[in-house]
């Protein structure tokens, strides 16, 4: 899943691709570099970032859609926890929402993606992204995630969105310290049980940055590409990231690894 941040504020691109114009070519080059998704967001959801109206970002996000969606042969995703903008996405091409609240910021979230019969992307996130980073702590992690998905997977169920329309992340980076993110990528199989996808989104993620001595985003690629492919050997299936064209290398090597593992 190749990631475009249409914002002026994205913690990863600093606003690279605000401009439209911009943005296109740079989804179009995602797609030449091995892109199986395409990844649009309008609202940055970094750690501190502070909303923005439904106007804006359906401002931001939906003009590059309606652009992209004739000329590109992979689904789009909609990065957004707000049903009005989801509606205009799948309205204008878009096949997937790409949900950081996991179902919970917008109570008429999941009802719309079940109308449009799109598939959902429940992400677990503690708090908020103004707040989410300031003392993460739970009581037992991986059962506080397997409950939170159960609470999204019933959600999404009873809307009327189909099963394998679901995909789960565990939110690398949102609401976790350190030690959180690389227990969830050492133990990613555990969400298996569930018997949905598993996308992880850890591609230049400041816990990268922190293990590599506080490394700044631009300096983030190789350590990446190593979460990437340990992502993968533990089980995700989608993974996704900025740097399309090494990433793709990355997960075609990885996926080559894991496959051997489990050959018995």
């Amino acid at each position: 899943m190749g990631i475009l941040n249409v914002t002026p504020d994205s913690f990863s691109d600093g606003g690279r691709f605000f401009d439209r114009n911009r943005a296109i070519d740079h989804v179009l080059e995602m797609v030449s570099d091995g892109a199986d998704i395409i990844d649009i967001g309008g609202e940055s959801t970094r750690p501190g970032a502070v909303a923005v109206t439904v106007d804006e970002e359906l401002r931001r996000t939906i003009p590059v859609i309606e652009a992209i969606a004739g000329s590109v042969n992979i689904p789009i995703s909609i990065d957004t926890y707000k049903a009005d903008v989801a509606r205009r996405a799948l309205e204008a091409g878009a096949e997937i929402v790409n949900d950081i609240s996991g179902l919970r910021f917008d109570v008429n979230m999941a009802s719309v993606v079940a109308q449009y019969e799109a598939a959902i992307v429940i992400m677990h996130i503690q708090g908020t992204p103004k707040d989410m980073q300031r003392n993460p702590v739970y009581e037992d992690l991986f059962s506080d995630l397997k409950g939170y998905f159960n609470k999204g997977i019933e959600t999404a169920l009873q809307a009327g969105i189909k099963k394998d329309m679901i995909i789960l992340d565990p939110g690398i980076g949102f609401g976790k310290t350190l030690e959180h993110n690389l227990q969830i990528i050492g133990h990613l199989d555990i969400f298996k049980s569930f018997g949905m996808p598993i996308m992880a989104g850890v591609s230049r993620k400041a816990f990268i940055g922190h293990i590599l001595g506080d490394a700044p985003v631009g300096k983030r690629l190789m350590g990446t590409a190593a979460m990437v492919a340990a992502s993968i050997l533990k089980g995700a299936n989608i993974v996704r990231v900025h740097d399309v064209r090494e990433m793709a290398e990355t997960a075609r090597v990885a996926f080559a690894a894991a496959r051997a593992i489990d050959i018995k």
